[in-house]
């Protein structure tokens, strides 16, 4: 599927969740992991204000995209965001949603 990127340059951007681990199987304590970097991957809560408007959006970013000593509150800056529509079955019922993905978070200076 398409990935669509978005641009938060004129937004404003907190920290509103710190950094969880992204799991794959939370029974086997299994960690999501980049395809392409087989880095482990983390869920960060963002909150995004821009023209007036602010969301929360749950982003995955690769650990090594992380700077230590994020928490909520803290204002960053996102790199690379980009958003992409899912949609799976589970036990009959069909489920949809978009995914947020991000190459990098960094403290703003």
């Amino acid at each position: 599927m398409p990935s669509f990127k978005i641009d938060v340059s004129t937004a404003v951007v907190f920290v509103a969740t710190a950094p969880e681990p992204k799991m794959v199987n939370k029974k086997t304590d299994e960690r999501a992991v980049d395809r392409e970097t087989n880095a482990s991957l983390s869920t960060v809560g963002l909150l995004v204000s821009d023209e007036g408007e602010g969301n929360l959006y749950q982003v995955t970013v690769p650990e090594t995209g992380l700077p230590e000593g994020l928490v909520p509150g803290m204002p960053v800056k996102v790199i690379g965001l980009k958003a992409r529509d899912w949609e799976n079955e589970f036990n009959g019922q069909k489920r949809h949603g978009i995914s947020f993905r991000a190459v990098a978070i960094a403290p703003v200076a």
